[in-house]
Order: structure tokens, then sequence, then C-alpha cells
């Protein structure tokens, strides 16, 4: 188990490794070795909080997640498959972790008395300057 936040944790046991082929370079050994990670973690196994879920659904790409909560995590950076899996577990941790940070939730603030006053009285000023650049009137 690794703890990602408080209250947040990544049960490591349920995560799902599958080795495919990889592609890219590698000449006649490529198609013989499973190099290439798919990783696979069911978030409906545990009870996450609603706000976690709907922070992972924004941070994470569409091809990540799908409809049944399952993250999927494709690594073929390296030619060691035990590579490929620290890569996808540590990414997976990352997404975890960025979507475990909340946002503060802005509170609604007033203009204090004074800022107020002071506003309206330099509102006053500025008119009474553009007054004065008019040209007169004839009844003046």
């Amino acid at each position: 188990m690794i703890n990602i936040d408080n209250g947040i944790k990544l049960f490591d046991e349920k995560i799902k490794f599958q080795a495919i082929r990889s592609n890219g370079p590698g000449g006649q050994h490529v198609n013989k070795v499973s190099t290439a990670i798919i990783l696979k973690y069911n978030l409906n196994v545990h009870n996450y909080p609603e706000w976690f879920l709907k922070s992972i659904k924004i941070n994470a790409n569409n091809a990540q997640l799908s409809s049944k909560n399952i993250i999927t995590i494709k690594s073929n950076r390296f030619r060691s498959q035990l590579k490929n899996k620290r890569d996808a577990t540590n990414r997976l941790i990352s997404l975890l972790k960025r979507s475990s940070k909340r946002k503060k939730s802005r509170k609604k603030t007033l203009p204090t008395k004074k800022s107020i006053e002071t506003r309206l009285l330099r509102k006053k000023i500025n008119s009474k300057k553009k007054i004065l650049r008019k040209k007169p009137d004839f009844d003046d």
C-alpha cells in the first residue's frame, strides 16, 4: 500500500500488469521479447472520495481512463520489462498525487467602506476636470 495523500491510498496489490511486444528499435530481438507494459488499476475497488475521482477525470487523458473508472497506462520507454513496470507505476503515482491536491475555493469579499468612498471621490474629481474641458455654452 502506497500513501498518496491523507486518506488516499494506492493499493499496489490491485495493480495488474500485462506484458506486450514493444514497438520501436531492437533488431531481431524485438519480435521475441515482450518488454512493453500495460498497467491497469480499477478505481471502483476502493471507496475514493467523489472530488478525487472528478479530479482524476480532469487530470487523466481520455486514453488513460475508461468509462468504468479503470486507469490504463502503457509504458515502452525502456528495453527492460522491469524498468517499464517502474515507469508505469511512477506515472500512476504522479497522476494520483496531482489529482489529490484540492484547489482552495475562492471566498467572495466586498470592498471596504473607505475604498468605496475614495473611488466615488476620484470619480467626482475626474468628472469636474472633464466638465472644465468642454466648450462654454452661450447661456453661461
